[in-house]
């Protein structure tokens, strides 16, 4: 595709068609890497146990916190980069690019040393017993050796869907996961390597894509691309693309925060095995939410382009659109969890104890999820438009201004159910006070290009 072609359709080209065009290959991709999750926690909890789900779902706070990175520069670089398409300036995108680039790898070794120097404590912490540490130790200490790739096969990826190419993008995906579910079982099951050989499939696979994505910024023909003199890091450009970013990031840190305190409460109501329990809800309510993400990420460009190049009226035709397809993916995964939580539970784990604390988590924190579809898109609408101050303000709220609170009293109540339940309270509040501020910001006329970041 010519740059010429890549990057004025979104501003010609009709909405809703454009919407499936960039959204579709981004929920393919984020749906088939959710599937991936889903299918190694489905390796693990047959191929080595119960106690190694907990001890994986202990781990969730640091993989959260290398997403949070990862999104920091990749959706914070992939936004601002939109926005200067939008804005014919192609040499600025390209520095967003060389910028991404060196952030993602810097950052991603210092991260990935300084963790594993103080792992153990850390896992500890994190809510981990003498039992699950084992576990949770071995996955995490192999994918910090990876650290660098995942950061930069991350935060690239975004970048490539951004500039107009969002099919690579979602085979990006499918070439990793295509990968990983080959050699997880391999590794798992044929070499005996238990919970450290899902790991090593897991860098593997990203090396694979990485590859892919290096492929595409080394070709002159793409419409940002590698070139002498982009990687000099520009203080400017580092403050757009990390005040753009600083949402996803904060909520990912959030979400690091939240887990340790739902860690630290499954632990004191109902042992390693409600820890576990957590681990599997987690893995499927967020294949729904990844969905969502997919969604907001073929959003993110079509709305920076065209809010770049002042074109409101398709800024908020696509808003509508999008709203629309989130609540109707999110009541599809609040139907599949309040219907068939036994079967989707089965296939984790046949343990007695396990399934039953899953199932009905899984019931109760699905209950308000076609709520949650509207949150996020609009929650993300706010990034895309670069006003990062409200969305950092929306994305937090959720989890520090409503989650925290519910996680400190309701359980006192109710016990494991309490922890169970703090989310949906957490998620109805959230709905309120988002929608509230999209009526304020229409109301007053403030959706404004000329205000940009």
């Amino acid at each position: 595709m010519s740059t010429l072609n890549a990057t004025l359709i979104l501003e010609t080209k009709p909405v809703g068609k454009l919407l499936l065009q960039y959204s579709i290959p981004a929920i393919i991709g984020m749906t088939v890497t959710s599937l991936y999750n889903i299918i190694d926690s489905i390796f693990i909890g047959h191929g080595v146990g119960p106690l190694a789900i907990s001890g994986l779902a202990i781990t969730f706070p640091l993989m959260n916190l290398i997403i949070a990175f990862c999104t920091l520069f990749g959706i914070g670089g992939a936004t601002i980069s939109s926005i200067f398409l939008g804005q014919k300036d192609t040499n600025k995108a390209t520095r967003v690019l060389g910028n991404v680039t060196v952030l993602c790898i810097v950052f991603g070794i210092l991260f990935g040393g300084l963790t594993h120097l103080f792992l153990e404590p850390i896992l500890r912490f994190f809510g981990a017993s003498d039992e699950t540490l084992p576990y949770a130790y071995d996955f995490m200490a192999v994918l910090l050796y990876g650290n660098p790739l995942s950061f930069t096969f991350i935060g690239l990826n975004h970048l490539m869907r951004a500039s107009g190419y969002p099919k690579k993008a979602m085979l990006t995906s499918l070439v990793t996961v295509f990968v990983n579910i080959i050699l997880a079982p391999i590794f798992i099951f044929s070499l005996g390597w238990g919970i450290k050989g899902a790991a090593v499939a897991t860098l593997i696979s990203q090396a694979c894509g990485l590859l892919w994505i290096l492929n595409h910024f080394f070709n002159k023909n793409s419409v940002i691309h590698f070139k002498r003199g982009i990687f000099h890091l520009d203080g400017r450009i580092i403050s757009n693309i990390t005040s753009i970013g600083m949402s996803p990031f904060l909520m990912n840190v959030c979400s690091c925060i939240i887990v340790i305190i739902l860690n630290t409460s499954f632990q004191k109501y109902g042992g390693d095995y409600a820890i576990g329990a957590y681990g599997i809800v987690n893995r499927v309510v967020m294949l729904f939410v990844m969905i969502e993400v997919g969604l907001t990420q073929g959003m993110q460009p079509i709305i920076g382009y065209n809010y770049g190049a002042l074109r409101m009226d398709r800024v908020l035709k696509t808003l509508r659109y999008a709203v629309t397809a989130g609540v109707g993916i999110m009541t599809f995964g609040f139907l599949m969890a309040e219907v068939f939580p036994g079967y989707i539970v089965a296939m984790f784990t046949d343990h007695s104890e396990l399934t039953d604390m899953a199932k009905i988590g899984m019931r109760i924190v699905c209950v308000l999820y076609p709520l949650v579809g509207a949150q996020i898109v609009i929650t993300n609408f706010f990034q895309s438009i670069g006003k990062a101050k409200v969305s950092i303000f929306l994305s937090l709220s959720r989890q520090l201004l409503f989650l925290i609170p519910g996680l400190l009293i309701i359980p006192r109540f109710w016990g494991i159910n309490g922890v169970w339940a703090s989310m949906p309270v957490a998620d109805a509040v959230s709905v309120l006070v988002t929608l509230g501020t999209l009526f304020y910001f229409y109301r007053k006329g403030l959706f404004d290009s000329k205000r940009l970041v």
